[in-house]
């Protein structure tokens, strides 16, 4: 990869047009953020399995004890009270984990996970607030903002498979012109 060529990207947000030069080496850092983001969370996930780490996950006690401040303490503590939905979440947010990081450091479905990964740190966010406006961005968001990132790069297209599976072939054209919808979940 030669470090002298340019990627060019833009487009126009709240009327505003926006435009940018990255450097070449630009790709190989979306890729080693994908990869590192993916193996946080495929890590965060295993560490909930009780053959893992020893303790079986429990939502309840992050879901019971959100500070009152947090705009969604009510919420919350009401999926707390509910046993089903404990057992659920005790279920869906490892495996949830698990598969967003095996898709991130893979490079395939980057979009839907990337956006898996932001919402569940959005929600691990809300549920942090403490009214400490000195806390505002904590690690939670800042992963979020990450996640998003991955996604609006496209980064499953550099070094993953996205990029291949975009061009599988159905009914004599690729999979994204066929089905245009599948460009908001690969990429």
């Amino acid at each position: 990869m030669s470090t002298q060529a340019r990627n060019e990207f833009g487009g126009q947000f709240g009327g505003v047009e926006l435009f940018g030069k990255a450097h070449s080496l630009s790709a190989l850092f979306i890729v080693a953020l994908r990869a590192v983001i993916g193996g946080m969370m495929l890590f965060a996930g295993l560490g909930k399995y009780a053959f893992i780490s020893g303790e079986a996950f429990d939502a309840s006690g992050y879901l019971a004890n959100v500070d009152p401040v947090s705009p969604v303490s009510g919420i919350y503590g009401a999926m707390a009270a509910t046993p089903w939905f404990v057992e659920m979440a005790n279920v869906l947010v490892p495996l949830t984990q698990v598969l967003i990081g095996l898709a991130l450091i893979a490079g395939v479905f980057v979009r839907l996970a990337a956006f898996g990964g932001a919402l569940q740190m959005l929600m691990f966010y809300m549920g942090g607030i403490e009214g400490n406006w000195l806390a505002a961005f904590d690690s939670t968001l800042i992963y979020a903002v990450v996640f998003a990132t991955v996604a609006a790069f496209g980064a499953g297209r550099i070094l993953g498979l996205d990029a291949y599976i975009e061009q599988i072939e159905i009914g004599g054209q690729p999979l994204v012109e066929r089905f245009p919808v599948a460009r908001y979940l690969l990429g």
